[in-house]
């Protein structure tokens, strides 16, 4: 008999924080230069116009972390990384819709069991 474990990782990260860009390359583990590659690339949107008043918010973590697994792991580019992530958040848009609309429906057949 086999018995595997899994260690998982990972940070909780509330979405009213807000990151400097030297924040967020410190938290992240990269350098500065290759954030402001993502903001060129629109994979990243700071709340502010100016880069030395950028801020960036909590999720955006999580975003990172995407990108970063999808060029490490997967050899995607920078652009088809953006086309992904974008993506991703239809699916998480369309999945929260569907949600929505089966609710009602699931709330019909537990009332007539």
């Amino acid at each position: 008999m086999t018995v595997e474990s899994y260690l998982f990782s990972g940070n909780i990260v509330e979405e009213e924080l807000e990151f400097t860009l030297v924040e967020l390359s410190h938290a992240c583990a990269v350098n500065a230069e290759w954030l402001i590659m993502l903001v060129e690339e629109g994979v990243l949107e700071p709340q502010q116009q100016t880069k030395s008043e950028w801020r960036f918010s909590g999720p955006t973590l999580k975003r990172i972390r995407t990108v970063q697994h999808l060029q490490r792991d997967l050899g995607v580019n920078l652009a088809g990384a953006a086309l992904a992530l974008d993506l991703l958040g239809e699916v998480d848009r369309l999945r929260a819709r569907l949600a929505v609309l089966e609710e009602p429906m699931m709330n019909r057949r537990g009332e007539s069991i």
